[in-house]
């Protein structure tokens, strides 16, 4: 447990964050399709990108990704393809809780052989790689995006392509455009229209190079904490104006609720409070199509003393732990009086509070991070504070820069 302490004066300093890893774990993905043709830059140095790299090199019959989701749901589609090769994949306990079944039925529709080792629609799970020739599926559209992407990646490899009917209204649609985009990007003519998807079998790629951006899930650590300070300004690389990322949408929801200013310049994003700022009286959104920063402005509304309600979070139920159920338990320390539904978080008020809190991260990195801003406002304890190896693994190296005093308690 770690025990972090507010700053004493302006913030004002510049950090690197390496690239985004949704980015980093589609290209890596493909670069092993097309036989690593791709030479790729700044890719994310998170546990979840390292542990997809040491999978897509695994020779053996047993790939275990501990706690990456992402990782789970690209490689049951990519080992579900390499013709002749049985594996099982596996993953740590929370994984084995993590549904999986709607990529699982729709992969073994298009002719992929895949089962379950435990329980039924959960890892572990036994692949044995198949030659699919079916070119067309219809899945349920109100799913996780990573099921979709997955099924798109392995589409262009697939000898007849792979068109893809959305049922229904689709949800984290920036998270299937990206993946869309970087197709493009790479050369593959894949087309995503209303609620179709037409990706072309493709046999080769050219030889190039990619910077991958940097997270922007990562960044909004650092809008909080703008949000949370007073006349203070960070700089944080590569970041661009017209990201693929959806989460790039921080930008807006921070400067219209909470007064951030984002600039750039050659890749740097700076972030500095806007003087002329009003706050609002209730912080309404419907964050869809950005479910991993739900947390982050969860707990930029506590430090405020902030209303809100926020809504499209039907997704945080199955990540690494229930993030709607985790954001009640932790920030009702603060005081704060909140109420959850299936798809929802509303802060109704704040009652007084006297204790140093001290926070539980249930194995979710995003937990750890997104109270650490609040140390700007309150001295707090956070436990398990290295479970943030997940996505940002120097991330309290770079909050020391920044000037907090954190020690071991």
């Amino acid at each position: 447990m770690i025990e972090i302490s507010a700053l004493k004066s302006p913030i004002n300093n510049q950090l690197a964050i390496t690239g985004s890893k949704s980015e980093s774990n589609r290209l890596l993905l493909l670069s092993q399709l097309f036989e690593n043709v791709l030479t790729l830059e700044n890719v994310s140095n998170s546990e979840d990108s390292q542990l997809m790299q040491k999978a897509l090199a695994n020779k053996t019959d047993l790939v275990d990704i501990h706690h990456a989701g992402t990782a789970m749901r690209f490689l049951t589609a990519y080992f579900s393809i390499q013709d002749g090769r049985k594996i099982t994949l596996t993953g740590s306990e929370r994984m084995k809780q993590r549904p999986i079944k709607v990529l699982v039925d729709a992969l073994n529709e298009l002719g992929a052989e895949i089962s379950y080792q435990e329980n039924e629609g959960y890892p572990p799970l036994s692949i044995v790689g198949k030659k699919i020739t079916k070119d067309s599926i219809t899945i349920p559209s109100n799913i996780s995006s990573q099921y979709i992407s997955a099924l798109c990646l392995i589409g262009t490899k697939l000898e007849n392509g792979l068109t893809i009917n959305l049922d229904g209204k689709i949800i984290s649609v920036p998270y299937i455009q990206m993946t869309i985009q970087l197709l493009n990007k790479v050369g593959i003519n894949a087309i995503f229209e209303g609620n179709t998807i037409k990706i072309p079998f493709t046999e080769n790629i050219k030889a190039q190079t990619l910077q991958v951006e940097s997270d922007w899930s990562s960044a909004s650590y650092y809008y909080s904490l703008i949000a949370l300070s007073q006349n203070s300004e960070v700089k944080i690389s590569t970041y661009f104006e017209d990201s693929l990322q959806g989460d790039s949408a921080l930008q807006h929801i921070y400067a219209e609720n909470f007064g951030v200013i984002s600039t750039f310049e050659n890749g740097v994003l700076t972030l500095k409070n806007d003087e002329n700022f009003s706050p609002k009286s209730i912080i309404e959104l419907n964050l869809i199509n950005t479910p991993d920063i739900a947390q982050t402005i969860s707990a930029t509304c506590v430090g405020l003393k902030a209303k809100c309600h926020l809504t499209g979070l039907e997704t945080l139920k199955i990540k690494e732990t229930d993030r709607l159920v985790a954001l009640k338990n932790e920030l009702e320390k603060f005081g704060a009086i909140i109420t959850i539904t299936n798809d929802s978080l509303t802060i109704e008020g704040y009652n007084n509070y006297t204790e140093t809190p001290t926070l539980a991260t249930y194995n979710d990195h995003r937990m750890a991070m997104c109270m650490a801003p609040l140390a700007q406002i309150y001295p707090i304890r956070i436990e398990n504070e290295m479970v943030v190896e997940k996505s940002y693994p120097i991330f309290w190296e770079d909050w020391k820069k920044l000037g907090f005093e954190i020690k071991s308690v």
